[in-house]
């Protein structure tokens, strides 16, 4: 069931950024900039980070001009927004664990308002480490299922060095250790293989359900509220999310 939850919330990030696009493009364009000045490099062969940001660019469907163009500017830039990463910890409604991962130039901004949306959706925000004990860091490839064979997925998944393997009705979810993302993705790449998504992810060790009805909103409009903010770059959570189709 971990599989299935996990793919139900890499969907609905999916199905927003369709509608989203112009701030999906915004949130990357932060994390380029950054891979590029941390980096120290804006060539991608001698800067695996940037490396990595421009291949979850590209399977966001980020134009190779806007890729570009944001390394070309944050390559030159002098002065410009200077970003830190913060990454906060709280619970949402019955005690879901909530992982918030930011890229911010205020930090208080930034603090303030996530603070605010736990507290407005019944959770509330809590001190590093409270709940990340219930995750494990690992690289994530999500390969859509159509015209496929999963024995021959898995077995080049394997052969690229993929730690694990699951199928769902809909994908092929590939898992790596954090340092090997890059070589599996590249390995699979070459094999003509694409992805919906390739990245290092906070993967819930156990999964929780959620029956009350007014925590299923409170939650889902939290999940909105931290998404929806360009300082937030991606948010993580231990509720077992049912597939929409099967509310229906």
């Amino acid at each position: 069931m971990s599989g299935h939850s996990k793919w139900n919330n890499i969907k609905r990030k999916k199905e927003k950024t369709d509608g989203a696009r112009a701030k999906i493009f915004t949130k990357i364009g932060r994390e380029l900039a950054v891979a590029v000045r941390e980096g120290g490099s804006a060539d991608p062969n001698a800067n695996s980070k940037l490396k990595d940001c421009i291949a979850k660019a590209k399977a966001n469907n980020v134009p190779n001009e806007n890729i570009e163009r944001i390394i070309k500017k944050a390559s030159g830039e002098s002065g410009g927004a200077q970003y830190e990463s913060i990454v906060y910890e709280g619970y949402g409604p019955c005690g879901i664990a909530v992982i918030v991962e930011a890229l911010t130039d205020n930090r208080n901004r930034t603090a303030g308002d996530v603070r605010h949306y736990f507290d407005k959706y019944g959770g509330n925000l809590g001190t590093n480490g409270c709940v990340s004990f219930m995750f494990e860091r690992k690289g994530q490839i999500v390969i859509e299922r159509e015209g496929l064979d999963e024995d021959v997925v898995m077995e080049d998944a394997l052969e690229a060095g993929a730690a694990d393997f699951e199928a769902d009705d809909d994908v092929f979810e590939i898992t790596t250790d954090p340092d090997d993302l890059g070589m599996v993705r590249d390995a699979l790449t070459e094999k003509g293989y694409t992805f919906i998504s390739a990245d290092v992810a906070e993967i819930p060790s156990s999964t929780v359900d959620l029956t009350d009805e007014e925590a299923v909103e409170k939650m889902t409009k939290l999940l909105d509220m931290l998404e929806d903010n360009d300082d937030v770059q991606q948010v993580y959570h231990n509720w077992n999310m049912p597939d929409e189709d099967d509310e229906d």
